[in-house]
């Protein structure tokens, strides 16, 4: 059994989900032929890292990312920091020889993304960028049923990333709410999920026209950049400038013919991580939504007229993608409708990157997807300010 030795670098929401993913995929991938071995955890706050490294499962704290790649004991680094920092930690990992996973979006430019993909390509390393909800089995189960034709033509894309948790004019200046380290807003961190499945189920995007805004456009400052996870500002903080997009609405034509819409918002009252989509075709009609992950919605419009109308697949059965041990072996998870949850989609994501690791073969999406990606989202900025449609460059 190979053991991948693994370096995180980020200790908040997404250092705890892929922390979880390395502890827990060895129980529910026994068929695994790489297994996880969690040797650092590192961070800028000695006492943020000092305090979670243990708990999240690791075996010694860092605070050096430099020190973290020079390691000889390290096989893979895990990139969880903030945005600003991922193309840099690909770059400087990829030239130590590691094997790269780096969080979305890949990097706040285009520019610095394209770097970030000839470094990996050039120390030819095993790569992936984590858009986790591929691997939610429902959405794999679209994926499968598109390629097989159960749609026909594919006609519409229509998603919505939908959340409510910045609304507050109390929420303080965090750093996703900072261009120079988020890159962007509602657009990067969550219509990035959103255009990353409509690659991969449709194809590319051709071109794009898109509308953003900025509801409320001052914020209370904090004294750090760690200070506003869960935080509040001191009571008569000096005010800053939010300079990123509070929701953004894009229409997207696509290669294959299909004709898109997509809206993210982190101003949508009641919504708190409604992560839909809906594909139309010929043939039929799929919907997902992330607050029902275990379901995926089909319309099969090949039925007799008192036989049609919407389905529900309860998409937790053996026979469906991650959920199924080899072999008839029988549930990975739990028998079928007990559902999983969120964790899981990024349990299944690690066990495709350690065996592609293993195996010393590519894995999806890779870094050049989180490339495809990064180009969208440079053309939604465009259009948003140019108030045309924009060519997704290649």
């Amino acid at each position: 059994m190979k053991q991948v030795r693994v370096g995180l670098v980020g200790y908040n929401f997404m250092g705890r989900a892929h922390s979880n993913a390395y502890r827990q995929m060895p129980f529910y991938f026994p068929e695994a032929k790489a297994l996880p071995k969690q040797v650092a955890l590192c961070g800028r706050s000695k006492a943020k890292v000092d305090e979670l490294y243990q708990r999240f499962g690791w075996e010694e704290a860092m605070y050096s990312f430099d020190e973290l790649v020079a390691r000889d004991d390290i096989d893979l680094i895990d990139i969880a920091s903030t945005n600003e920092q991922h193309s840099e930690m690909v770059i400087k990992a990829a030239k130590a020889g590691k094997h790269v996973f780096c969080e979305k979006p890949l990097a706040t430019s285009v520019e610095d993304a394209k770097k970030a993909v000839a470094a990996v390509k050039k120390a030819g390393v095993v790569n992936m960028i984590c858009h986790n909800y591929r691997r939610a089995p429902a959405v794999s189960l679209a994926k499968k049923m598109i390629e097989n034709g159960d749609l026909g033509d594919i006609y519409h894309w229509r998603s919505f990333y939908l959340q409510d948790w910045l609304m507050s004019p109390d929420v303080p200046m965090m750093w996703r709410v900072q261009k120079a380290i988020a890159g962007s807003g509602s657009l990067g961190d969550l219509m990035a999920h959103s255009i990353d499945l409509a690659l991969w189920l449709l194809g590319d995007i051709d071109s794009i026209s898109c509308a953003m805004k900025t509801f409320i456009k001052e914020r209370p400052q904090l004294d750090a950049v760690d200070a506003g996870l869960g935080g509040k500002a001191k009571k008569d903080a000096p005010m800053g400038v939010v300079d990123v997009d509070d929701g953004v609405i894009a229409l997207a034509q696509f290669k294959c013919g299909a004709l898109g819409t997509m809206e993210a918002t982190r101003f949508a009252a009641g919504r708190k991580n409604y992560n839909s989509f809906e594909v139309n075709g010929s043939k039929g009609t799929i919907v997902f939504n992330l607050e029902r992950m275990n379901e995926l919605e089909y319309y099969d419009a090949g039925l007799k007229d008192d036989r049609l109308g919407f389905r529900v697949i309860q998409a937790t059965a053996d026979c469906h993608p991650y959920m199924g041990l080899p072999k008839g072996g029988g549930p990975r998870y739990w028998p079928v409708a007990h559902i999983i949850g969120y964790e899981h989609t990024f349990i299944n994501t690690v066990y495709d990157l350690l065996q592609g690791v293993a195996a010393g073969k590519p894995v999806t999406p890779s870094l050049e997807d989180g490339l495809k990606t990064q180009h969208v989202l440079d053309a939604c900025t465009k259009a948003a300010e140019g108030g045309s449609w924009v060519k997704v460059a290649k």
